[in-house]
């Protein structure tokens, strides 16, 4: 292990202001989740208009962030930031003051909510590689992939303080406030685009930027792990209702998270290889996933095992977030990023729903089988994927999936 990349990411002037200000920025969006849910079951008296909404709320996100993040592409991150910013803090504002006996009109409220949520995460992944190089740049998608858990960790906890020692309507507020604030900071940390000879720029289409040998599989690889994910978080909420001991879910999911906190910290401060293939931690994932199928005999078991599946996600993520950067033109990287959160909601929305029939029909064991597979189709998908993330300029002529070489 090697600490230089890390020792020259704290050194590089405005870096940690970006990444603390991305995190903040990020936080009122997955701290609103859990409020909205409980104010729609309030409103409404059912869970199941709360899922409605959820949906509603996803539908938008995966419609509306590929769009943000082409803007942000071709007329600078500031301006769209801002705009998104504010847009989304209105949004929340009206589903906090939402009467009663408007409940019916809760789904398009956070359809367009939504819709307004901030391309952040987009415009952080595709900031790197402008601020920071060589190892440095490694250790900082590893870095934002390992925090990217904590947020996962503290945003719904935020919320569901504030539902517990307030109300859900205080809940949305209080990220709508958050939102503005933090938002408007992070968007004046926007580092300067690169110098681009626009004469001469082409700009990929949609189907260009997707359509592509490398970054294709990378996108659905993406959206398979969140499959996988999502499924697996359901699959723990399933095994504790089993046991008779709903609070292990909060454990298990803690335990998950910390694993992945640790394989991060430790892949951030390992040196680089020509052959550190991305195909591999793609396997890592999948064999953590199956030492799971075998460990759910019992609540201690399954803890030490979902520890260990854990180390291996952060570090795979991570270098998908590298790869799929270094494969992609500085024009349109913020957008391809936005791609890939659209495959990771669609890929949420599909995990949830498989999980659940697995469960019903087979058994709790058998959520993490599926996992394991999803994750080994990820595998086959990645094998082609270069080990050192060639330029655009250096890639082959049949690049686009469709064209002969």
């Amino acid at each position: 292990m090697e600490f230089s990349g890390y020792r020259e990411l704290w050194r590089t002037h405005g870096v940690m202001a970006l990444l603390v200000s991305s995190l903040l920025a990020r936080l009122p969006v997955l701290a609103t989740m859990v409020p909205i849910a409980f104010l729609a079951k309030d409103l409404s008296g059912s869970f199941r208009w709360a899922g409605v909404v959820a949906g509603a709320y996803s539908v938008g996100m995966a419609i509306a962030g590929p769009l943000w993040s082409r803007a942000a592409d071709r007329r600078g991150p500031r301006g769209v930031l801002l705009l998104t910013g504010i847009a989304w803090s209105v949004a929340q504002l009206g589903i906090a003051v939402l009467p009663a006996g408007w409940y019916r009109l809760m789904p398009l409220a956070a359809l367009i909510s939504g819709a307004f949520v901030p391309p952040v995460m987009q415009t952080l992944r595709a900031a790197w590689p402008r601020v920071v190089k060589g190892p440095a740049l490694r250790t900082a998608y590893a870095v934002d992939a390992t925090a990217q858990e904590l947020l996962f960790i503290v945003g719904p906890m935020l919320g569901a303080t504030a539902v517990s020692v307030a109300s859900p309507r205080l809940g949305v507020l209080l990220a709508a406030s958050m939102s503005a604030l933090f938002i408007w900071w992070y968007a004046l940390r926007q580092p300067k685009p690169l110098h681009r000879d626009h004469h001469g720029e082409v700009r990929l289409t949609a189907r260009q930027l997707l359509w592509h040998r490398y970054r294709l599989p990378l996108i659905l690889s993406f959206g398979l792990w969140v499959m996988a994910f999502n499924g697996i978080s359901l699959g723990i909420v399933a095994f504790a209702d089993e046991h008779g001991e709903r609070l292990i879910a909060g454990i298990f999911e803690a335990v998950w998270a910390f694993g992945s906190l640790v394989g991060g910290a430790v892949a951030g401060a390992l040196p680089g290889r020509r052959t550190s293939y991305l195909w591999r931690r793609a396997a890592l994932v999948t064999a953590g996933m199956l030492l799971c199928v075998f460990a759910t005999w019992s609540p201690v078991s399954l803890g030490v095992a979902l520890t260990l599946s854990g180390l291996t996600l952060a570090p795979a993520i991570g270098a998908l977030y590298e790869r799929l950067g270094a494969l992609t033109p500085d024009t349109v990287r913020t957008e391809v990023f936005g791609w890939m959160g659209s495959a990771a909601m669609g890929g949420a929305a599909i995990g949830a729903a498989v999980s659940g029939a697995v469960i019903e029909s087979f058994g709790v064991r058998y959520v993490w089988l599926v996992a394991a597979v999803l994750a080994g189709v990820s595998m086959v998908l990645l094998l082609r994927v270069p080990a050192e993330s060639p330029t655009e300029s250096a890639l082959p002529a049949g690049s686009l999936l469709g064209e002969t070489a």
